[in-house]
C-alpha cells in the first residue's frame, strides 16, 4: 500500500501519521499568560534535541479543526517560560481531562484535580503529582505555517529539574522500572512503559561491531535466527573464537541426538542459539554456532 500524504485531508494525515510515527512522549506544559492566567495541556509532539545546552521541542499544533491557535502556544509568546511536567500511569486518565478544550482562563488544575506547586525559577507552576519536572526558559519559538494541523514549536532550554525521590535507584539515579512513564500512539491508544516490557540492547561503543557482512554464510542465512539475532551476533568486537573449556548440556545433547543428520542438526544448534539470543546470552550463542560449524 502507497499513501500519497500530500493528498490526504488534515484528518486523515494526522490519523496516519500519529499511528505510524509512535509512541511519542507527553510534554505535560503548564504555561502562564502577562495577566497571570495558567494553563495546563499535554502534547504529543515533544522530545528532548540537545543535553548541551538541554533543550527540548515541542509542539502545540494549530487545531485540525480550525486552525486555531492553543492557549500554551500564546502564553509562550507572552511570558516565555514554562514548567514540562513529566507523565506516568498514575496520571494518565488526569492528564488526558486536561486536554480538555476549556475555555482561555479556566484552570486545567483544577478541573484536572491537579495540586499547583510553585517553580524554583520560573512564574509558571509545577504539577506536584508529577515524578519528574522540567522548568525551562523558552530561547525561541518557530511557526511552520497557518493551516491545520501546522506545528507551531516552542524550544525551551531546561533550567531547574525536580525529581521525586520514590523514582531513583541505589545509585541515586532515576530507575527506568520505577517511572512507568506513558507515550502517545493513534487515535485513543497508550503505552505505559513498566518491567514486563522493558528489555535492554546492548550500545556499541567506541570499538566497532563486525557487522553483518561478516558473518559465516551458515549463520547470516539461517532460517531460523532473526535479523535481530544476527544484529546481536554482529555486534561483537571481533570475530569469536572456539572456547575448549564451554560447556553446555543442551549442546551435548544435540550432538548425541543429531550428529548423523547435519541439517537438522543445524536447524537444533541455531533454534538453541536463538533462544540465548533472545536471553541477551550472546557469547553462548556464539559457542553453540561455532561448534556446529567445526562438526
Amino acid at each position: 500500500m502507497q499513501i500519497d500524504i500530500t493528498s490526504l485531508s488534515p484528518v486523515e494525515r494526522q490519523q496516519w501519521l500519529q499511528a505510524a510515527i509512535a509512541p511519542r512522549p507527553v510534554c505535560f506544559a503548564s504555561t502562564i499568560d502577562s495577566a497571570g492566567n495558567v494553563n495546563l495541556s499535554p502534547f504529543s509532539f515533544f522530545n528532548m534535541f540537545s543535553t548541551n545546552p538541554a533543550v527540548v521541542i515541542f509542539s502545540p499544533s494549530r487545531r485540525v479543526r480550525d486552525k486555531t491557535t492553543k492557549h500554551t502556544w500564546e502564553n509562550v509568546l507572552e511570558v516565555p517560560e514554562v514548567v514540562i511536567n513529566i507523565c506516568d500511569y498514575d496520571m494518565v486518565q488526569q492528564v488526558s481531562l486536561a486536554s480538555c478544550e476549556y475555555p482561555k482562563g479556566v484552570d486545567e488544575f483544577a478541573k484536572a484535580g491537579f495540586t499547583k506547586e510553585a517553580a524554583a525559577i520560573v512564574r509558571p507552576p509545577m504539577v506536584k503529582e508529577a515524578k519528574v519536572k522540567f522548568e525551562c526558559k523558552v530561547i525561541e519559538t518557530k511557526s511552520l505555517g497557518d493551516t491545520h494541523g501546522a506545528g507551531q514549536l516552542v524550544i525551551a532550554e531546561i533550567l531547574h529539574m525536580h525529581v521525586d525521590e520514590s523514582i531513583l535507584g541505589d545509585d541515586g539515579k532515576i530507575d527506568q522500572r520505577k517511572l512507568h512513564l506513558i507515550a502517545r500512539l493513534g487515535g485513543d491508544w497508550y503505552s505505559v512503559i513498566n518491567e514486563q516490557n522493558l528489555f535492554k540492547v546492548a550500545k556499541p561503543n567506541v570499538k566497532l561491531g563486525i557487522g553483518m557482512d561478516v558473518l559465516p554464510e551458515a549463520i547470516l542465512h539461517s532460517n531460523i535466527l532473526t535479523g535481530n539475532n544476527l544484529a546481536q551476533l554482529a555486534n561483537v568486537h571481533e570475530m569469536p573464537a572456539v572456547e575448549p573449556s564451554f560447556e553446555d548440556e543442551q549442546l551435548k545433547n544435540i550432538f548425541q541426538y543429531y550428529a548423523i543428520n547435519p541439517d537438522e542438526m543445524e536447524r537444533e544448534l541455531h533454534t538453541y542459539a536463538k533462544k540465548l539470543l533472545d536471553k541477551g546470552l550472546v557469547h553462548e550463542a556464539w559457542q553453540v554456532l561455532l561448534a556446529g560449524d567445526n562438526t
